[in-house]
């Protein structure tokens, strides 16, 4: 493997590793069943992470939302800069698995994969980093591209049932054809009248809900009941992550197709789910996985093992979205995703030519490496110490 500029790839070793924690306008609210994850009027905060390696760069992305996982923006900066940075310094870019086990050597994973969102932003910066050394797209990296659109879902999240008619409306407007609601945030009866006006407003829409484990196994299957009537394709993580118990009976019971994101935080988990028959679908989300490495293994593995694959993402900016962009086409995921970064967060660090978003359908970047040119100076004005909060 060589450079354009004819130097060698195996001998291109990780020099420097650089977090920014920057604040991102934010358009609009965004909440799931753990609490907030955007609020109109405060900004966003994703922490960027830049890769040098003799004078080549990557950038990486982590979304922190404490709502949904125990990853803060203070520990991703600290587990960055003080445990993963350096245990990686001096390896091979292209030793991506080298990197993986540094990672964990230095993170163990204990019950959880161990600091998935913070590994994913470095693993996410080395492909594009090694994208850019060689002047191609991650996909031609992988040998892996088998589709160039990925279909999108538009997100109902936070609106009671009477509010639901115009959220629908707006992304009808703008092409996107299939919808995806958050349940959990109200009661039962309320959830369901929520997805029932969605349902209305868009009677032909591809639609499923996601709970973020929400609720019981008895109250998950009283409500899948009633999701099979309004033809919802896809029940994601109704149950705590680690109630595998209870999934696997929900998966024998529950009318309406289950799908796992929480519950699969590294291959191994998909495993135990496969071995046990308690998963009819798995979602494939980089950062919950600990980047883009750990995240092939987990969809090469489902569809090995006949599971069906959906795509989702955690309100990211335009490197995460265009890191899952590039995962989904490599897998071929066809039916639409959750990405609903560009819906809440404006990505002003992102210049030129970046994701392409036109009626519902993102367009797979063929630009080198990840595909999203950086404003290094843009990054570094909107970058904030979060450990004083003082700006930089």
């Amino acid at each position: 493997m060589t450079r354009p500029d004819g130097a060698g790839l195996t001998g291109l070793t990780i020099d420097r590793i650089e977090t920014f924690a920057v604040e991102l306008p934010t358009i609009r609210s965004f909440g799931v069943a753990g609490g907030a994850v955007a609020t109109q009027g405060t900004p966003s905060v994703r922490v960027l992470v830049k890769i040098s390696a003799d004078g080549v760069t990557g950038w990486g992305e982590a979304t922190p939302i404490p709502a949904w996982t125990y990853e803060t923006t203070e520990s991703i900066v600290t587990t960055i800069d003080r445990y993963l940075a350096p245990a990686v310094l001096g390896i091979p870019c292209w030793d991506l698995d080298g990197v993986t086990r540094a990672f964990d050597r230095a993170i163990n994973r204990g019950f959880s994969i161990g600091a998935p969102l913070a590994k994913a932003a470095v693993d996410i910066a080395l492909h594009d980093l090694l994208g850019r050394a060689l002047g191609v797209p991650v996909g031609v990296l992988w040998g892996q591209r088998r589709q160039e659109t990925v279909e999108l879902g538009w997100m109902v999240s936070g609106q009671s049932a009477g509010e639901v008619a115009d959220r629908v409306a707006e992304g009808r407007e703008l092409g996107y054809r299939a919808v995806k609601v958050k349940i959990g945030l109200h009661d039962e009866r309320t959830d369901l009248d929520v997805v029932r006006s969605v349902r209305e407003a868009a009677p032909d829409a591809p639609l499923w809900v996601d709970a973020n484990q929400a609720y019981s196994a008895s109250a998950a299957l009283r409500v899948a009941r009633e999701l099979a009537e309004l033809d919802v394709h896809a029940f994601e993580q109704p149950l705590p992550a680690n109630d595998v118990a209870g999934l696997r009976r929900l998966r024998r019971d529950c009318v309406v197709p289950v799908a796992l994101d929480e519950s699969l935080r590294h291959p191994s988990d998909l495993a135990t789910f496969v071995r046990l028959d308690a998963v009819d679908i798995a979602i494939a989300k980089v950062q919950r996985s600990g980047g883009l490495t750990l995240s092939r293994r987990l969809c090469a593995l489902a569809q090995d093992s006949g599971v069906s694959l959906m795509g989702s993402g955690l309100t990211d900016s335009d490197l995460g979205l265009a890191a899952s962009l590039h995962l989904f086409a490599a897998f071929g995921i066809e039916t639409p995703v959750d990405l609903n970064g560009r819906q809440f967060v404006d990505s002003v660090y992102a210049t030129g030519e970046t994701v392409l978003i036109s009626a519902g359908f993102a367009n797979v970047p063929t630009g080198p490496g990840l595909g999203v040119e950086v404003d290094e100076q843009v990054v570094r004005e909107l970058a904030t110490d979060v450990l004083t909060r003082q700006a930089c």
